[in-house]
């Protein structure tokens, strides 16, 4: 593990957790590929038992809040999800003539990889700080121009705070 990164686990925290597409690219600016980054999501979920309190997956990150899953660490969900998505998103590539049609960087270099290595996780144990987070993660998507509104951005866990609607990924909601 590289110095100076440093990770707590086994104190029952909720995880806000935050990662990256390569490079910071849009890899999940299509609908096709945030709504099947939300299915491996609940699939992740239900495989290593973790509470999702919120979430939101913007067109180069994700934001989760989560717990301690009951099987692994947050560093074991992340892996199997991060895995997971770059897998399928590979399959999913259109071919042409047969042949694979490859994603390019911004200087027209081959993508070696969908996410960037590593994730950045900080412990939330105070309610205010799990109301800071859910609201930093919902207003992402107003906040990057993306929608006006919070509840105009399905991939996130907004409606089912604000209206008690179930989004596109259960949640567990918390109380703050």
């Amino acid at each position: 593990m590289p110095t100076g990164l440093q990770r707590y686990y086994g104190k029952g925290d909720l995880h806000f957790v935050t990662f990256s597409c390569y490079r910071r690219l849009p890899l999940l600016a299509s609908e096709r590929a945030r709504n099947l980054f939300v299915k491996e999501l609940a699939r992740v979920r239900t495989e290593y038992g973790f509470r999702l309190a919120g979430y939101v997956v913007m067109l180069n990150h994700v934001h989760l809040l989560m717990s301690e899953p009951k099987k692994g660490t947050p560093s074991t969900v992340m892996q199997m999800l991060k895995q997971r998505v770059s897998r399928k998103m590979r399959k999913r590539t259109k071919r042409i003539s047969g042949q694979r049609e490859f994603q390019f960087d911004e200087d027209g270099l081959e993508l070696k990889s969908f996410w960037q290595e590593r994730f950045y996780d900080f412990n939330v144990y105070k309610r205010g700080r799990i109301k800071e987070k859910l609201n930093y993660m919902h207003a992402n998507p107003v906040i990057r121009g993306l929608v006006e509104h919070p509840h105009n951005w399905p991939w996130s866990s907004w409606s089912s705070y604000m209206k008690g609607e179930r989004g596109l990924v259960e949640i567990d909601p918390v109380e703050f």
